[in-house]
């Protein structure tokens, strides 16, 4: 008889303990100190045209620029995005300048946010104004660029597109662009 007590007390007590164990982790999420630390925001992409786009580009005169057209729905874009962030902070102090253009339609505004904040790109973003035709948009914005994602363009010094090229590429093939457009000297002038 006396096996029973110290068998409701180890259950009783083994019950606590996993009782304990099931709530203090809901309990130290709630605290303040345990909160994941939030990212800063990012500004919402700017809508463009081929007009708008050109403008942008013509800021850039006289700096060498690489320019990366993505969406999130493209497997390919994403996979590329981060290595374009290091890309960016690598060769921005040699000079390269660097912006994104985003493909994404209005319905996947949340998405576009998320990915942006999730990657911190350190470069400014903008977006293919909706309701364009996008045909004219591409051959608007590289006669030679029939669609295909990613699309990146790098533009010389003086503002022409010195090559560019459809698809994920390798950090290989991204440098030896980028080291082009670096090396092209600046004309007379600028």
């Amino acid at each position: 008889m006396r096996r029973y007590p110290t068998v409701w007390a180890l259950a009783i007590a083994t019950a606590l303990i996993c009782c304990a164990r099931w709530t203090a982790p809901a309990r130290a999420q709630s605290t303040p100190a345990m909160a994941p630390a939030k990212r800063p925001a990012v500004p919402d992409p700017v809508l463009v045209d081929v007009a708008g786009y050109n403008r942008v580009v013509a800021k850039y005169h006289g700096k060498p620029l690489l320019v990366t057209f993505w969406a999130t729905w493209c497997e390919p874009c994403r996979e590329e995005y981060p290595l374009l962030i290091n890309l960016a902070k690598e060769y921005s102090p040699r000079g390269l300048s660097i912006f994104g253009v985003s493909m994404d339609d209005d319905s996947d505004m949340n998405l576009v946010r998320h990915f942006l904040a999730n990657n911190q790109p350190g470069f400014p973003n903008y977006r293919q104004k909706p309701g364009i035709d996008v045909d004219e948009f591409y051959h608007g914005v590289n006669p030679n660029w029939l669609g295909g994602m990613p699309e990146t363009i790098f533009y010389g010094r003086d503002g022409r597109i010195v090559t560019h090229f459809v698809g994920e590429q390798s950090r290989a093939t991204f440098e030896r662009a980028i080291q082009t457009i670096l090396a092209e000297q600046p004309a007379p002038g600028n």
